[in-house]
């Protein structure tokens, strides 16, 4: 397999494969915050915890993605989730998304730490010549989030999806090519470091 499934060490996290047991320590996660209520996140509610779960493990079954849970290794606590998913075997990329934390975990050193690892792994063990993100439009948290670890801004997808409330979702996609994952690399390092200091 493209991506046969393993842990990943991300310093003061570890991104484990998601199980569905871990579907009550999700929602607490989600709940932390009640990340549900953002419009344009897909972060999942409480009561579907099961249908994000499912949604998930059969992407991976399909070969089309490697969901995490994100767990705090200090308290042993999931704190959120990411993935690779997207997977374009013929052409050597891969996408990083669905990616939340616990409210109480944001503007910390995690989501750095988990970039810094997933990005490493796509580039230096999966040998992937570039790595996508994507976000809502009206995502600016996340747009500056992704811009600010050194990916650039491809272009807009616009009505790229249909909600399910009936509105439209014009999706911003970035990337970082396997030329400038060094700097990048860097410059994620170089943050880390800012975050211990």
């Amino acid at each position: 397999m493209f991506l046969p499934e393993n842990e990943l060490d991300a310093g003061s996290v570890v991104l484990v494969p998601l199980r569905e047991e871990h579907a009550d320590d999700l929602a607490d996660a989600a709940s932390d915050g009640k990340l549900w209520e953002l419009w344009f996140t897909s972060v999942p509610r409480p009561d579907a915890i099961d249908t994000y779960i499912s949604l998930a493990l059969q992407q991976q079954k399909d070969g089309l993605s490697q969901p995490f849970v994100v767990v705090e290794k200090l308290s042993g606590k999931v704190i959120g989730s990411t993935r690779f998913c997207n997977l374009d075997y013929a052409n050597k990329r891969v996408e990083i998304g669905y990616t939340w934390y616990a409210k109480s975990h944001q503007r910390s050193s995690v989501n750095t730490e988990c970039k810094l690892a997933l990005l490493n792994h796509a580039f230096e063990v999966l040998d992937v010549i570039a790595v996508e993100f994507r976000t809502h439009w009206h995502n600016l948290e996340s747009r500056k989030a992704i811009a600010r670890f050194g990916a650039k801004q491809d272009g807009v997808l616009r009505q790229h999806q249909r909600l399910p409330d009936g509105s439209f979702r014009d999706t911003v996609v970035f990337s970082i090519i396997n030329s400038e994952w060094a700097a990048v690399k860097n410059n994620l390092v170089y943050k880390l470091a800012s975050f211990r200091q």
